[in-house]
């Protein structure tokens, strides 16, 4: 048998740019478009003054809650605030506020150890580069885009749990791994949403898109969603009520 005669065709730009999966450009765009509508000014909920005192609370805040981590900062950054305060205080005396949080030991070394090279390398100025940024002890890639982000204003999408779980249920950006997730939501999300996607879809995934029962019936991206197992009515309503009494916050 003849094998078919199969031409190889020539990519073209628009290929190049044209996401391999995930939602397409219109209705990624409107996926966002209620997301925005519903939190219109979206932001961290980890309390800082300044890309100094938000690095530190991020770094904080790695395999620990938000809720944690703004419970042990105020009294930390009443004594330090500044690499410098950072340095003076120490180890122990860092040590001393975050005990409550998971990791500390540890956590406390690094707080203590960029502290001093932004001192000794930058000045005592938070660094507002990628690649100055995961130089830094406890700095990693997600940790970095998130600062970058909330301070420096810079489009990158940090890819957490909530993040990774709400790309793949939705089918805005499946992929089996946080770094394709990413690389993915890039490519999908319209650039004026950018800025802002990292926290429409933790937030998202916070308080409605529940990793156990997502609160389907008041997610305001349900027709757009490709989960299909979508948890009904009354079986949603009892978790959203004590996620938002847990958190104080309202849900989207």
């Amino acid at each position: 048998m003849k094998k078919p005669d199969v031409k190889k065709r020539k990519s073209s730009k628009a290929d190049a740019n044209k996401p391999s999966r995930g939602f397409p450009p219109d209705k990624a765009a409107e996926l966002y478009k209620r997301l925005a509508k519903s939190r219109p000014d979206p932001r961290t909920e980890l309390e800082y003054q300044d890309p100094f005192t938000l690095l530190v609370s991020v770094v904080l805040s790695a395999q620990a809650t938000d809720v944690s981590v703004n419970k042990a900062t105020p009294a930390l950054f009443a004594e330090a605030d500044t690499p410098a305060k950072m340095v003076k205080l120490g180890e122990a005396g860092i040590a001393k506020h975050i005990r409550t949080i998971g990791l500390w030991r540890m956590k406390a070394k690094n707080v203590l150890a960029l502290s001093r090279i932004i001192l000794s390398q930058h000045g005592g100025v938070t660094p507002g580069t990628r690649e100055a940024l995961e130089a830094l002890p406890g700095v990693g890639h997600k940790t970095a885009s998130v600062v970058l982000n909330e301070v420096f204003g810079q489009p990158t999408i940090a890819v957490d749990t909530h993040v990774f779980r709400v790309a793949n249920r939705t089918g805005l950006a499946p992929a089996p791994t946080p770094e394709k997730v990413e690389k993915l939501l890039l490519e999908v999300t319209p650039d004026k949403y950018k800025r802002g996607a990292h926290h429409w879809l933790i937030l998202h995934g916070r308080y409605i898109c529940l990793a156990r029962k997502p609160g389907c019936p008041e997610c305001v991206i349900r027709e757009l969603c490709q989960y299909e197992d979508k948890t009904p009515p009354e079986a949603a309503k009892a978790v959203i009520a004590r996620r938002r009494g847990s958190s104080g916050r309202a849900s989207a």
